[in-house]
């Protein structure tokens, strides 16, 4: 059929599947609006009201749905307002496809009004990015944009449209999953590295497994229950690994990293064999690298060949989808208990329950605590709820104490540590899965970053639930500065509106809680409400996250207090 290119983008939209894209117009993109408007019975378009919130929603729609979120924006700083959500979906291997207007193909390099050479700029950040400039190439972009951001290692993808593309005509014909060249899908795993992989965990007294995101995009928790309850091995989480693994496993022991649980930190200098699946050894996994894990033979499984033995030397390094690389492993593996290594993990974990979690949790006295707010919110919602957590010191509690009974139960910025992600992600996670619980939760210097998505959240009135743990502090800069820097406060005191007047000023309903015994009935108001919903908890001023990998330690250092 012969259409214009502003409508080929919707057809190519509509046979990905697309049915919500996350926008802001503007003049570049303008003919893609219109066409639009034709399309408001298939495709549900979201008005955000900052493209950086537009790129965030639309990872957190992929986060959940597992396809590609989409985003609309305009030329110049419409499409360089994304760059932060586009380097965020990077680093945390998130299928994303943005796609930006462009000025017309005759006025590019010209200094035109809203130019901006965003082909330059995101080359670094995407997996893929290209330049449309006449109709005719939009099918066959589309469908290669779609198919990279989603195959082997997920990331972002943009695609630049001129705007002489969006207007003119020819004959539309789309055809999905091209073959594209130089682009391999990831080899099934080595059989021979399997084996090898296999007699080094069949002969180890002492082995340890952590997983990670990967587990999640290759939809493999099954294949890891199987897995782990058939060798006995003790199992680990990185942050983007939270909710593969129920937290009530008998063989779950936590999280890793820097503010992780004791045990998994503590004994991975004891471990004697570590299979890693689907996680990078980042450095706030690994903390001081030339100490990390020496007593281990390393068993590294990932689907991109170029995280393998980059930040820590794997003794056998597997290029494979982790659910293959499971399921492969699992009849080469011996039925095994380790008994008395679990034990280990068990005893540390009583230790960092008596020293700290049960203060946390259950504090005596004194102002509301983060974790006795996430504790309490995770037994109301039996652990079922959907958490996209912001970045800073209520991340860290979020992960630690919210104790997911579902997969894909826990959402946050990882790799770049956006503040300001989880409002915007918590809308595209609620727009993936109408069905679920999402609550954000949100520290009172992130909030203020996308505020102006409360916007969007009460013209949408979609059901989200927003808590502000508001300490008043920029929280986990202080803490540093109090732990490492003698007590400098240095410009982290924050002045804070009242949140909750902010929120009926956007038409979204709010309560502020600053007494522990309205905590409970509070959360359950916010739980109950049909509509979105902000609860601002006011915690404690001057509360540290422990326990505490300091930078530059070996995570055999962590530290109690």
């Amino acid at each position: 059929m012969k259409i214009n290119g502003s409508k080929a983008v919707m057809e190519s939209l509509v046979n990905e599947g697309v049915d919500t894209i996350f926008g802001y117009p503007g003049g570049a993109i303008m003919p893609v609006y219109d066409a639009l408007y034709d399309y408001r019975n298939k495709i549900h378009h979201v008005l955000v009201r900052h493209e950086q919130g537009a790129g965030h929603a639309a990872e957190g729609y992929a986060r959940l749905t597992g396809r590609p979120g989409v985003a609309l924006v305009t030329s110049g700083p419409g499409a360089t307002n994304l760059v932060t959500a586009i380097t965020d979906a990077m680093l945390d291997s998130v299928p994303i496809v943005c796609i930006s207007g462009q000025v017309a193909a005759h006025l590019i390099g010209s200094d035109a009004f809203q130019e901006a050479d965003v082909i330059g700029i995101t080359a670094p950040i995407t997996k893929w990015n290209y330049q449309i400039t006449k109709a005719e190439e939009i099918p066959e972009v589309f469908a290669k944009a779609f198919h990279i951001a989603s195959t082997n290692r997920p990331g972002p993808v943009l695609i630049d449209i001129t705007k002489n593309a969006q207007i003119e005509s020819f004959n539309y014909f789309y055809k999905q999953n091209p073959k594209i060249i130089g682009y391999k899908s990831i080899p099934e795993p080595e059989p021979n590295k399997l084996k090898e992989a296999s007699n080094i965990l069949n002969s180890a007294k002492k082995p340890l497994m952590l997983i990670g995101h990967g587990i999640l995009i290759s939809k493999a928790e099954e294949a890891l229950v199987k897995f782990i309850e058939k060798t006995g091995i003790p199992t680990a989480s990185t942050l983007h690994g939270l909710s593969a693994l129920s937290s009530n496993h008998p063989l779950y022991m936590g999280m890793l990293g820097m503010h992780g649980n004791y045990g998994p930190n503590l004994l991975t200098n004891e471990a004697d064999a570590i299979l890693a699946v689907g996680m990078r050894f980042d450095d706030r996994v690994t903390g001081r690298v030339s100490d990390y894990a020496k007593n281990a033979k390393i068993i590294h499984v990932d689907i991109d060949p170029a995280e393998l033995s980059k930040n820590v030397n794997a003794d056998i390094a597997i290029v494979a989808d982790a659910k293959k690389a499971l399921t492969g492993l699992y009849p080469m593996v011996k039925k095994n208990n380790h008994t008395a290594w679990v034990k280990k993990f068990n005893d540390c974990y009583k230790k960092e329950h008596q020293k700290i979690i049960t203060h946390e949790t259950h504090p005596k006295s004194g102002k509301i605590t983060m974790a006795e707010v996430i504790h309490m919110l995770s037994l109301k919602t039996k652990g079922e709820a959907v958490i996209v957590a912001d970045v800073g010191q209520h991340q860290m509690v979020a992960a630690r104490y919210y104790k997911a009974q579902k997969t894909d139960s826990f959402i946050t910025s990882g790799g770049l540590g956006t503040m300001g992600f989880a409002l915007p992600a918590a809308i595209g996670a609620k727009f993936a899965k109408p069905e679920r619980e999402v609550v954000a939760v949100i520290g009172d210097g992130g909030f203020q970053m996308n505020i102006q998505e409360l916007a969007t959240l009460a013209q949408e009135q979609i059901p989200v639930k927003v808590i502000i743990l508001n300490n008043n502090f920029l929280g986990m800069v202080r803490q540093w500065q109090e732990l490492f820097f003698d007590n400098r406060y240095s410009f982290v005191d924050l002045k804070n509106p009242d949140f909750i007047k902010v929120c009926k000023g956007f038409f979204v309903d709010g309560e502020r809680v600053e007494k522990r015994e309205k905590l409970s009935k509070e959360l359950d108001k916010m739980l109950d409400s049909k509509k979105p919903y902000v609860l601002e908890v006011k915690v404690r001023k001057e509360e540290n996250i422990f326990p505490m990998i300091p930078s530059g330690a070996a995570v055999d250092e962590i530290r109690l207090e």
